[in-house]
């Protein structure tokens, strides 16, 4: 016996379109419940503005402090004391490029080889050591330098010059013979302060005897560059001294 046919009217057709309407109001009921206070959504638009009018407001909070902590920094006379001073001491210090009357003194090996070594002598006796280059640099301090380079590098307080081999080893670069020692001050009290510092006359003679390089020369006036890297001192180490330190070398022989 065949079955009879379904019906095919309306209500067939739009039985899909109620179950999607109804599902849409159980998630939305679902959505305001979670919501909490069955309050809607915010809009995005809305909540851009919002969140505009916030930026806004922070904005011209931040502005208004800025204002008052330069206000503060101007009125108070430590600030102020304390970056004149900064300013004033620059120079000294060698982050600041300064200029002036210069002298130099140029130090070198004689130029000998193993085979033209005078006899009696040592290759010692015939290159610049550390003590030479320290005590050119000594001279140039007592003699009124205002301010000081070695080679191409400004020299500050932290400087430390030191010989590596027959190299020259400061702030980081190793340096070859010829060494440049350059001061600006009154150029007759640095001359005068080479002619009178034990360890360079000790030099002096040695490059007489055997032909080290010695030469000052008048530079005039002359440009030094401000100290490029840090003034700070980044690593330290404490030691302990168990036996007094050895005096310093250089006022004798070499």
């Amino acid at each position: 016996m065949p079955l009879p046919q379904r019906p095919t009217g309306p209500w067939r057709a739009a039985v899909p379109g109620v179950m999607l309407v109804a599902g849409l109001l159980f998630g939305t009921s679902a959505a305001l419940a979670r919501g909490g206070g069955g309050e809607p959504p915010q809009s995005l638009p809305d909540l851009i503005q919002e969140r505009t009018e916030r930026v806004a407001s922070l904005t011209e909070d931040a502005a208004e402090l800025e204002t008052e902590v330069r206000s503060l920094a101007e009125e108070r006379s430590p600030v102020r004391e304390v970056s004149t001073q900064a300013d004033r001491l620059a120079p000294q210090v060698g982050t600041a490029a300064v200029e002036g009357p210069a002298v130099r003194v140029t130090l070198d090996d004689a130029g000998y080889t193993l085979e033209t070594l005078p006899e009696g002598y040592t290759v010692d006796d015939v290159v610049v050591h550390q003590q030479d280059v320290q005590g050119v640099i000594n001279a140039l301090w007592a003699g009124g330098a205002e301010a000081m380079m070695v080679q191409d590098q400004r020299i500050i307080a932290t400087s430390a010059v030191q010989c590596v081999g027959n190299t020259l080893y400061l702030q980081g670069r190793v340096y070859s013979p010829p060494y440049t020692i350059t001061a600006i001050g009154d150029p007759e009290q640095l001359q005068q302060a080479l002619v009178d510092n034990p360890v360079v006359a000790n030099y002096r003679a040695w490059a007489d005897l055997l032909g080290l390089g010695y030469e000052v020369t008048d530079l005039g006036v002359t440009q030094f560059p401000a100290f490029s890297s840090s003034v700070r001192t980044t690593t330290a180490k404490a030691t302990e001294v168990s036996e007094p330190l050895p005096p310093p070398v250089g006022n004798g022989a070499r």
